[in-house]
């Protein structure tokens, strides 16, 4: 399945009674002297610490807010992070996130709540989204399953495999032309070509926006983060293809224990949060 495996660990001690019954006590956003906007995803940053007994969903607005001893959680810039309904998934995986810190707090194990207060934060400002689509499309220029090698062979099985399929469907789908290159130097995509995907870009929505920014950045790919935002790539088939050289270097060199077996579960970890951000749940 599309989600599959990508729920946390545990959901056992995160409280649920909430749903149904709107909480009425939430925190107010304020402000430390240098402008730091004091909330609670910033309060765990700076300390590393837990400071909550307690996780839970409420609902609020027609959405649901995740709570931290009763206390709707705030984003970074201290919005409510609060979730349509459609997004109870999103609002399930936040709540487990929080819960399943323990003592010291592991702020790569957030992704959730990341991805989703960067689509609170960010993309409903119109400036930031123009500023966020162009350096999306920055990356057409360099994108990783543009450039091809002609050696060594395993590399061209795999790319011919797992980019070739992914090329020729964004060339179908949106009646595109993408070029292919053999040298990194000096190469661009069309200005058409260009314009065409901007476009696409403008009609997506927050949800759509984050997901293909965090994608993109970290397959270093704006067609294989396009393909998982459409759904054509599953989040382990996006993996695959934005690790074809790592595989191809492994099948020759062998693994690096503590490096690319923590990049095989970083990527999936990023990736499924960006999928999971996508899925809607009435």
């Amino acid at each position: 399945m599309y989600f599959q495996r990508l729920l946390p660990r545990s959901t056992a001690r995160v409280s649920f009674s909430s749903i149904g019954s709107c909480s009425r006590t939430f925190a107010t956003a304020s402000s430390t002297p240098d402008g730091t906007v004091v909330s609670e995803t910033n309060r765990a940053e700076a300390t590393l610490k837990r400071f909550w007994e307690t996780v839970g969903i409420s609902k609020r607005d027609n959405g649901f807010t995740v709570t931290l001893d009763k206390r709707a959680l705030k984003t970074p810039s201290g919005n409510t992070l609060l979730l349509p309904r459609n997004k109870r998934l999103v609002a399930t995986l936040v709540a487990n996130e929080w819960e399943n810190q323990e003592t010291l707090l592991k702020p790569h194990a957030l992704p959730m709540t990341s991805i989703a207060s960067r689509a609170i934060d960010a993309f409903h400002d119109e400036k930031t989204c123009s500023e966020v689509r162009e350096a999306l499309l920055n990356y057409l220029d360099t994108d990783t399953i543009c450039f091809h090698h002609d050696d060594p062979p395993p590399l061209v099985e795999l790319q011919h495999k797992h980019w070739d399929p992914l090329l020729e469907w964004a060339k179908s789908t949106f009646d595109i032309d993408i070029q292919v290159f053999t040298s990194v130097l000096l190469h661009s995509q069309s200005a058409e070509t260009r314009n065409k995907f901007n476009t696409i870009l403008t009609k997506m929505d927050p949800w759509e926006l984050a997901a293909m920014e965090r994608v993109t950045y970290v397959t270093k790919s704006f067609l294989i983060a396009l393909a998982l935002v459409k759904r054509h790539l599953t989040v382990e088939e996006a993996a695959v293809a934005a690790q074809v050289e790592v595989s191809s270097q492994i099948q020759r060199w062998g693994e690096v224990e503590d490096s690319h077996d923590v990049d095989f579960h970083d990527v999936r970890r990023q990736l499924g949060s960006a999928a999971c951000l996508l899925a809607d749940m009435v």
